[in-house]
């Protein structure tokens, strides 16, 4: 199985989400995923500029990494979104990619994949943008298995880091078992169904600006 890993943390691997993410990384690895990460600190993925082309041809005007990104998670069986708390939201370079992902919203591109998000934060409420990134993830198509947080403070203490590093390796492995079982979570179904007509009666709606989405649509006999 194929694991997609992508961190907005401009410090990378180096900092704390990262160290909460590669104890993730490992406990999927060792379940048997191969896992990929992208640090988006290293990467040149430009703010959404709003020109609507991925509405038209499917494709993006920006010329930089956000295509290898998209491809790479249109390819894997799951998908791990990591990001810092900074002030209540993701970093700048998280919502960078995740406003790219306008196109990939419309059509439910990743209709089927599996997901969760990791957070880590200087003094807590984590789970306000772990709950942020579940819902991004489920409104592109995912079904989300759950999501790890950790504040710095719990990472220098060996007992809490040792309790926050376990907690993430076993999101890990439910990850990596959940796309293996083929896992459904009927709990969001009415989620994803809400959300699911509520884009097609946009693209409906905006079928002559939008052909492309459109013509997906109508290709994947979903009007």
């Amino acid at each position: 199985m194929e694991l997609v890993t992508i961190i907005g943390s401009p410090h990378g691997l180096k900092g704390n989400t990262g160290v909460l993410l590669q104890a993730l990384i490992d406990g999927a690895r060792k379940a048997g995923a191969n896992v990929t990460t992208f640090s988006l600190a290293e990467m040149d993925v430009k703010p959404c500029n709003d020109c609507g082309l991925c509405h038209k041809t499917g494709d993006c005007s920006g010329r930089d990494e956000f295509d290898a990104i998209k491809q790479a998670m249109l390819d894997a069986d799951g998908i791990v979104l990591a990001s810092p708390n900074y002030i209540f939201s993701v970093s700048a370079q998280m919502k960078a990619l995740m406003d790219r992902c306008c196109g990939l919203l419309h059509i439910q591109g990743l209709e089927g994949k599996y997901a969760a998000a990791v957070v880590t934060s200087g003094g807590g409420e984590s789970e306000v943008v772990e709950n942020y990134l579940l819902r991004f993830l489920r409104h592109l198509g995912c079904w989300t298995v759950g999501s790890v947080g950790a504040e710095a403070r719990q990472l220098l203490n060996n007992p809490t880091r040792a309790e926050r590093l376990n907690e993430a390796a076993n999101l890990g492995k439910k990850l990596a078992d959940a796309i293996r079982e083929k896992r459904t979570y009927p709990g969001q179904q009415i989620d994803r169904e809400a959300f699911y007509e509520r884009m097609k009666a946009l693209v409906v709606s905006r079928k002559a600006e939008w052909p492309y989405e459109y013509e997906y649509w109508k290709a994947a006999e979903r009007l």
